[in-house]
């Protein structure tokens, strides 16, 4: 039987690909690699500790893999060295195949989190294992969390200017890579995914504004005003510096793309921002 390896499985990510997965293929052919296998056990599924710095576990955990999914970490600055060591250890645990989870755009975009990415599809190209590089855009989650914040403050705020931003929900890029991972004709492929369509956040705030029937303006603030106040609701420094950095980016162009990859993968649209947005005040 086909042995696949999902990486991260208890994160938001993750935990959709996983549901998804066992929708398409069963759970026996499904494992967790996590840093907490009491927390996976709830996946109902195979759970293997595995923990990115522990490079001697990595292999033993990786044993009998054919394919993997390496969701990337989420821990800034250190991913480069931890994608390295999970991908050595699957050369020597003899996994098959290799898909990961990259950055749109990874090769030209300025956001502080391309040049890990960039690393990691580096270290993939030369690791001899085929490999697929899915280059995830923007979760519109990452908008959208910030709605309730919005409603209570009375504007949604940010540095995007009014740069267009061509994200897609969460479970649609978890539908590409569980499409990717049971399909064929993806080894050596890299994808551009993003959403259909793209929004501003001056687009985004009339949404809310619209379907909450509260009057939510955008407010566009220079990036350390932003980032200040990010501090003020109790974001580490250096994460609240990220998220202000990372709308200077979008400002630029670089979570826009028109390619529609995605919705190819997926054979269906990309979630429409309406639907996110109502999704985020029915949960509130």
């Amino acid at each position: 039987m086909l042995k696949i390896g999902i990486t991260g499985a208890t994160g938001q990510l993750g935990r959709i690909v996983v549901a998804k997965l066992k929708e398409k293929i069963g759970s026996d052919g499904i494992v967790a690699l996590v840093r907490s296998t009491p927390k996976g056990v709830e996946l109902g599924i195979e759970c293997r500790e595995f923990d990115y710095d522990r490079q001697e576990n990595l292999v033993n955990a990786l044993q009998g893999l054919d394919n993997l999914l390496l969701i990337s970490g989420n821990e800034l600055g250190k991913r480069a060295l931890q994608h390295g060591n999970v991908i050595e250890a699957a050369k020597k645990a003899k996994v098959r195949w290799i898909v990961y989870t990259s950055l749109l755009h990874a090769d030209q975009s300025s956001l502080s989190l391309a040049p890990e990415h960039l690393a990691t599809e580096t270290q993939l190209k030369q690791s001899g294992i085929p490999y697929t590089i899915l280059r995830n855009g923007w979760y519109t989650e990452n908008y959208t969390g910030s709605v309730q914040g919005a409603l209570a403050g009375g504007a949604f705020i940010g540095s995007a200017g009014e740069g267009r931003i061509s994200s897609a929900a969460r479970a649609d890029f978890a539908e590409a890579a569980v499409a990717v991972l049971t399909g064929e004709g993806h080894l050596g492929k890299t994808y551009e995914l993003a959403g259909d369509d793209s929004f501003s956040l001056t687009e985004l705030a009339s949404e809310i504004s619209k379907q909450s029937g509260k009057d939510i303006p955008y407010k566009n603030l220079p990036e350390s005003d932003y980032a200040a106040i990010l501090k003020s609701f109790g974001l580490p420094e250096l994460f609240a510096d990220a998220i202000a950095s990372w709308d200077i980016g979008a400002s630029k162009g670089d979570l826009l793309n028109k390619g529609h990859q995605l919705s190819e993968l997926i054979g269906r649209p990309t979630t429409p921002l309406k639907q996110s947005v109502s999704e985020a005040l029915g949960s509130l």
